[in-house]
């Protein structure tokens, strides 16, 4: 399959959940209680109450304005509406040279994530550094080196037990000797509710703010099967370091896909990578468009 249809595939579940489910809710009255069960099946998605309100709000201005009728006129209008919650999003893009560090929890498919990237910008003919910045788990670094091997990019790693913020401190140096175009820093899964790790982040991010001159993005790695327990995620790593982006992994059929409205409408942070499998080519840049046409 190619990117866009697996992506199509990875939100059969959202598509099952509010497409058909539209068709089996409209009756040709767009009266109280469709909405109330409209309401229902957008949240039942994850994508949360303060997006399903809106969003509802949205369309039914606009469908009594348009006079829609048939369900096939409201999924369009639907989706309009979805596409615009998504990009009002302010998205800043990217200039080179830049530094993007990769936070998460643990086995959200952090350091798979940054492989599949890495391989995307050399792909782009960009000069591609990988900072092995988790020391904590003994297996972290080697991972990393044979995404950068499978990539074809360089890797500045150190053993475990290595301060982290030392490494990426070489890492930066390296970059700039080198030339780099792209910087892409691995850090330790942390359970976003540990003081300890997230301070150990913080320093990372010290050494980032006081070493690189280029652009510096962190972009937060989600498992697109968490449900509403990502907003925590997003609330916690926003307030320690300031989240960019984020890249949502695991997009495989299980997932429903519908936490990026929720993000987007509470926290207004872009979803920058979709991951659609598990190949080396297997991620792709979001599409807001695509990514509701995936889903009505």
């Amino acid at each position: 399959m190619g990117l866009f249809s697996k992506l199509f595939a990875g939100l059969k579940k959202t598509k099952d959940s509010i497409a058909n489910k539209i068709n089996s809710i409209f009756v040709g009255e767009l009266d109280d209680d469709f909405y109330e069960e409209l309401e229902y099946v957008l949240i039942s998605s994850d994508i949360g109450a303060e997006a399903t309100e809106e969003i509802i709000d949205e369309v039914k201005k606009l469908a009594k304005k348009q006079h829609v009728k048939s369900a096939d006129d409201f999924k369009k209008l639907l989706r309009e509406v979805m596409v615009n919650m998504l990009t009002e999003v302010e998205d800043e893009q990217i200039e080179y040279p830049v530094l993007i560090t990769f936070v998460g929890v643990n086995g959200v498919g952090k350091t798979t994530a940054i492989g599949r990237i890495a391989h995307k910008f050399k792909s782009e003919h960009k000069n591609v550094l990988m900072v092995a910045g988790d020391t904590f788990r003994a297996a972290a670094s080697d991972q990393l080196t044979e995404w950068s091997k499978r990539a074809g990019v360089r890797i500045v790693k150190y053993g475990e037990g290595t301060d982290p913020a030392a490494v990426v401190f070489d890492g930066i140096s390296s970059a700039k000797a080198k030339h780099d175009d792209v910087v892409l820093v691995d850090t330790a899964g942390r359970l976003h509710n540990k003081t300890n790790l997230m301070e150990e982040l913080k320093k990372i991010s010290k050494i980032i703010n006081r070493e690189w001159e280029g652009d510096y993005k962190n972009y937060l790695v989600i498992d697109a099967t968490t449900g509403q327990n990502a907003l925590s995620q997003v609330e916690t790593f926003n307030e320690c370091v300031g989240i960019d982006g984020i890249v949502l992994t695991k997009l495989d059929g299980t997932a429903k896909g519908g936490i990026v409205f929720a993000i987007a409408k509470q926290y207004g942070v872009p979803v920058k990578f979709v991951g659609v499998g598990e190949g080396l080519e297997d991620i792709t840049e979001f599409d807001p468009v695509e990514f509701v046409n995936g889903i009505i």
